[in-house]
């Protein structure tokens, strides 16, 4: 595996600007690789990555966000581990939480979340998201530059999911100023226990699910909060916190780090972007493809609660597969020419950035609504994006600093120049 054969994934900061050699690295050892460290078996294949999404018989999803980080809290025995993940489930990070559930617990409390994204529904948050891009865009637009992580992306993902959660106003800093630094941090292994920002967001939405049973408003968070189950019972209170706060965290990380990886794209190939101003029924093609090559996952997790062989590798309970989703989605036997940006592609919404199956990203629909807008509102008001080469170095030798986590790629920073399109003033 050339230069990477001793390298640990989960600690090697070279890694994060450009994972992109090392997955090739994997995959010329097969679609299955087991890795040195740690317990580990990479899939780099997309048709073994599906069957590993589809198979919840074999994996469990309790690890899904932190992966071998820290290691199990027991030694696995025997040919199926399930009753021990049950039990020490709620010692595991995250292990209470939407994302980490198994059925048949998980169908349930996704059930609550499905019904609110419904076609009819992202429709009426069309007008509210345009005047929110444009709002954020006046007020950085008579300087003709802007870092957007900072300025428009954060904000605006933020404050799309607090208005159509109901956030009260005053409370809506709070939330932010306790998201803190993601799970998968790459030098985050210390002494100290992994903090979950979830727990500070379930406090709140206890006391707002609470109120929208008494007193519901026409928000999403008061649909969740009277939500019944497919037989008609009533959710506990706390199922319903853990969805509306998995909108609320997973709905700001997804929009903020694919709107990164777009005007990333948008800014270094001028062509493109004269094509995509001129012509918006574009945008979606352009998002896929974006969240093909570059999406925001690098990779999630499963661990295996029975045996199972997967490409010729058997796999044993208490280890832990990766989808390398970031390598997945550039396999050369799903992908023609999967290094170059494509906007047609046939496979179109065949990618698996936003996974596939029963943990297929509830999300999804909003976050590419959300995106979209944003492009056309940027797209409309904003002409020849380019990147700051003061920060970011001249065309040819571009540099980029990227969160140094170990499944998610999101730029930490990116700063823009810029010009008024034709038809509107400077502050337009």
């Amino acid at each position: 595996m050339g230069g990477y054969s001793d390298g640990d994934y989960f600690t090697d900061l070279s890694l994060v600007e450009d994972p992109y050699p090392y997955f090739e690295a994997l995959r010329s050892r097969g679609a299955l690789v087991r890795l040195p460290d740690r317990n580990v078996v990479a899939v780099v294949g997309f048709e073994e990555a599906l069957a590993v999404h589809l198979d919840t018989d074999h994996f469990s999803a309790v690890n899904s966000v932190t992966g071998p980080i820290p290691p199990l809290p027991f030694v696995p025995d025997g040919d199926d581990i399930t009753p021990q993940i049950d039990a020490h489930r709620a010692g595991m990070p995250f292990g209470d939480e939407l994302l980490t559930q198994d059925p048949p617990r998980h169908a349930v409390l996704r059930s609550l979340l499905m019904r609110l994204f419904t076609p009819r529904r992202l429709r009426e948050m069309e007008p509210y998201l345009t005047s929110l891009a444009d709002r954020l865009i006046d007020e950085f637009a008579e300087a003709g530059r802007c870092e957007l992580i900072r300025d428009y992306a954060a904000p605006f993902a933020l404050l799309a999911i607090a208005d159509l959660l109901g956030i009260p106003e005053t409370d809506r800093p709070a939330f932010r100023s306790m998201l803190g630094a993601r799970p998968s941090q790459i030098g985050g292994e210390t002494r100290s226990p992994m903090i979950n920002p979830l727990e500070f967001r379930k406090e709140r939405f206890l006391g707002y699910v609470a109120e929208r049973r008494e007193t519901p408003r026409n928000d999403i968070l008061s649909d969740l909060a009277n939500a019944r189950y497919p037989d008609g019972s009533t959710p506990d209170p706390m199922d319903v916190v853990r969805g509306a706060s998995l909108l609320f965290g997973a709905g700001q990380d997804t929009t903020a780090t694919l709107l990164g990886a777009c005007l990333r794209i948008v800014a270094e190939h001028p062509q493109l972007q004269a094509q995509l101003r001129s012509d918006e029924a574009l945008l979606p093609a352009f998002i896929e493809e974006v969240l093909r090559i570059g999406g925001p996952v690098k990779a999630t997790f499963r661990l295996v609660r029975k045996p199972v062989t997967i490409a010729g590798v058997a796999m044993k309970p208490g280890e832990t597969v990766m989808i390398t989703t970031a390598a997945v989605n550039r396999d050369p036997a799903r992908f023609a020419a999967p290094g170059e940006f494509r906007l047609d592609r046939d496979t179109g919404k065949d990618h698996l950035a936003f996974g596939r199956g029963a943990h297929t990203c509830p999300g999804a629909a909003l976050a590419r609504t959300e995106v979209r807008i944003s492009l056309e509102r940027i797209l409309a008001r904003r002409a020849d994006i380019r990147l700051d080469e003061a920060v970011h170095g001249p065309a040819d030798h571009s540099r980029f600093d990227y969160a140094p986590s170990y499944v998610f790629r999101a730029l930490a920073e990116l700063h823009l120049d810029f010009a008024p399109t034709q038809g509107f003033g400077s502050g337009s």
